[in-house]
């Protein structure tokens, strides 16, 4: 665990998310419930991780958790609901998909989804506490995964190297094909183009 990290009880769990600002593919949260007898030397805010050192991690939470799970919300439900409402809908499917049952959430940022337990805010909370970071990993390693899976159906966009965020060749490449189903209309870059 990176040193400042603070440890919570083994019945809160931590909530992340990532993928709210891509154009293209899910929003994926994780919910995490560390156990304070095994702690994880090295967690830390996904993006401050090169990602081997992620992969490495990820791989060390599924087995020294208590519990943990990934769900998501799709582009299609993005669109339907906008991306906060999403993000919160990702997040209660984690928490719901936990095999323990925590009695509180900690979640980064600083709004929280509904859940029928308390849930506290925490800006910046995954590189403060450890089930976040915990959680950001998880979030991140499996949307970035299933991006790179996304890259052998749809070539053409370069998924595998900017994961749907807006970059200059990801821009490129949707003006030059379109959008494809994984693309959320809704988000500025893809609706300019006026093929809602």
């Amino acid at each position: 665990m990176s040193a400042g990290l603070i440890l919570l009880p083994g019945d809160v769990c931590g909530i992340d998310e990532a993928g709210r600002g891509p154009l293209a593919g899910p929003v994926v949260a994780a919910a995490v419930i560390l156990d304070p007898a095994s702690p994880i030397v090295g967690l830390d805010d996904s993006k401050k991780l090169p990602e081997k050192r992620r992969n490495l991690l990820a791989v060390e939470i599924r087995a020294k958790a208590l519990a943990w799970c990934v769900a998501a919300a799709s582009a299609e439900e993005i669109d339907r609901i906008n991306i906060f409402q999403a993000t919160f809908l990702a997040m209660q499917r984690a928490v719901a998909g936990l095999s323990l049952a925590p009695v509180r959430a900690v979640v980064d940022g600083n709004r929280g989804p509904r859940l029928d337990i308390p849930v506290e805010a925490v800006v910046q909370g995954d590189g403060k506490i450890a089930a976040i970071a915990a959680a950001s990993i998880l979030a991140k390693t499996v949307r970035d995964a299933g991006m790179v899976k996304l890259h052998l159906q749809y070539p053409q966009y370069g998924f595998d190297r900017h994961k749907g965020y807006p970059t200059a060749a990801h821009l490129a490449a949707l003006q030059a094909h379109g959008p494809c189903p994984e693309h959320r209309r809704s988000f500025g870059p893809v609706a300019k183009l006026g093929l809602i």
